[in-house]
């Protein structure tokens, strides 16, 4: 039975396809989340095929001041007396079949989670998608000049195996869940994988982050074993951390704060990638704390 909310015109045939979601609001983090798919869409001229209704999935009448309120309704753009747009939420799949992949950009339901979640494990199990991704971000201690650290949740044990050869740490937290986390827990009983990968981004800085988009590019064209430009995300990263460390010229205290963030990467790094040549140097006398 097809999910009541999920509409599509003609949808992919799949074989052990892969789909990579992501939704804005809570862990999209410097737009890593949407901004991701949004490259990939791009770069694979993806086109849409289906989408899920939005109606009863989001809270518009918030109650509470203006400016509150606002982020939670539809917008709207009036030209001299007319209705030019009106935008309720967006959720909408979109497929790139010579990767055998199909993606997907939404937002976040505020409501019936688990009626939101049938329609994607639906339009999996009828397009022949058997691993999905989510892609996300969260605020965290990683300075800006240093590589955003990637966590992963997973469906199953036995797929950290498959992940530790790009890097990636695993997720221990507790406090308020996101919907990713309930797509996790569910997709081992609707008969897929699912592996959420978050980027630790800097919390000290606000706005679209390239440097973790690209992170966040580059680690899922290597699970997935995608072909896809990354030269200009490079040249956007470099852009945006030159701005940053502009802005931060001028903001000596914060210089100080950042200084002790990356002593503490660096740190980290050198005690978990590279403890065996430190074992093996301190086996022949050299120090190296």
């Amino acid at each position: 039975m097809t999910a009541q909310c999920l509409r599509y015109d003609i949808l992919p045939t799949l074989g052990n396809g892969r789909l990579v979601l992501a939704f804005s609001g809570w862990m999209d983090g410097g737009d890593v989340s949407t901004g991701t798919v949004e490259w990939l869409i791009t770069v694979l001229d993806a086109q849409e095929v289906a989408r899920i209704d939005p109606e009863g999935f989001y809270i518009y009448n918030f109650p509470g001041s203006m400016e509150v309120s606002a982020l939670f309704r539809p917008h709207t753009r009036i030209v001299d007396g007319a209705v030019r747009a009106f935008d309720p939420p967006r959720n909408c799949f979109y497929s790139a079949p010579e990767q055998n992949l199909l993606l997907f950009r939404g937002r976040e339901p505020h409501l019936n989670w688990n009626a939101f979640a049938d329609a994607i494990f639906d339009l999996a199990a009828r397009t022949g998608v058997t691993r999905i991704y989510f892609v996300g971000s969260f605020g965290g201690t990683v300075p800006h000049t240093r590589e955003p650290r990637l966590w992963c949740t997973v469906s199953e044990d036995t797929l950290k195996t498959e992940l530790i050869p790009y890097g990636v740490r695993f997720t221990t937290y507790d406090g308020p869940a996101g919907f990713a986390t309930q797509l996790v827990c569910q997709a081992r009983d609707r008969g897929v994988q699912m592996v959420a990968v978050v980027a630790e981004i800097p919390a000290y800085i606000q706005g679209t982050n390239p440097k973790a988009i690209d992170a966040a590019v580059r680690f899922l064209a290597a699970v997935l074993n995608l072909t896809v430009p990354l030269g200009r995300l490079r040249e956007l990263s470099a852009v945006w951390e030159d701005k940053v460390n502009e802005v931060l010229e001028r903001k000596p205290e914060l210089v100080a704060h950042i200084r002790k963030l990356e002593e503490d990467y660096d740190n980290e790094v050198f005690d978990t990638q590279m403890g065996e040549l430190k074992e093996w140097l301190e086996r022949q006398g050299i120090r190296v704390d």
